[in-house]
């Protein structure tokens, strides 16, 4: 048998203070040392109650840090929420305030422009009531007349077109109640049903937006 030798011995009885404080209970898997007990994760006390003092005041605080930590998640997420709702209004807001912008430098003359259209309609007027027959060498005050008001009716189309303002003459044309505005309906011969026959008053839009329609007469379906 092997004997122990003097240093091993020694070492042994250093060991001994350390192993009386140690109670091992095989039965109830539990272990003691200095008064603290450990429990093994298949005898864990089930209630408070059989912990010490100080181990039940620790179970309390991490109980009381769970419960804030899920209220402090919840207002995270609810805060959050709220932050990308904002986001997202604003950006709407900003898209329709973008918009209101763009329309109005392009329509922002429409009022103006419905008041020349009277003007041009005028002008149209004095242009088809000239004598086509009488515009000759022979009477130079009405040829002069003639041509001055086509060419000023000529420029005037020129600055609406130069500024998104186009006719709108639907003559032999679908009718299109965006664009026009039916008066009557008529017969007419080898025409197909809804077509623009007639067109009283020629109409005008601004940037593809009808400011007036035309005013038209239409074929019987």
């Amino acid at each position: 048998m092997a004997t122990l030798s003097t240093r091993n011995l020694s070492k042994f009885a250093s060991l001994v203070p350390a192993l009386s404080r140690i109670v091992l209970r095989p039965s109830s898997g539990t272990c003691s040392v200095s008064g603290r007990r450990w429990f093994s994760s298949e005898e864990a006390p089930k209630n408070t109650e059989e912990l010490p003092e100080s181990e039940r005041k620790l179970v309390g605080e991490n109980a009381e840090l769970k419960k804030e930590l899920e209220a402090v998640t919840a207002k995270t997420k609810e805060l959050d929420d709220k932050y990308k709702r904002a986001l997202a209004d604003g950006e709407n807001l900003l898209r329709r305030l973008t918009k209101q912008i763009e329309d109005a430098k392009l329509f922002g003359i429409q009022g103006f422009c419905k008041d020349l259209l009277e003007v041009a309609d005028i002008l149209g007027h004095a242009t088809e009531a000239v004598p086509k027959e009488e515009i000759s060498d022979s009477n130079p005050h009405l040829k002069n007349l003639y041509e001055g008001l086509t060419m000023t009716k000529a420029q005037l189309n020129q600055v609406f077109k130069r500024h998104g303002l186009e006719q709108v003459n639907p003559l032999n044309e679908k009718f299109n109640p965006n664009l026009h505005e039916a008066l009557f309906q008529q017969e007419v011969q080898n025409v197909e049903p809804n077509t623009v026959v007639v067109v009283s008053k020629i109409g005008y839009k601004l940037h593809e937006r009808c400011i007036r329609p035309a005013l038209v007469g239409v074929s019987k379906g």
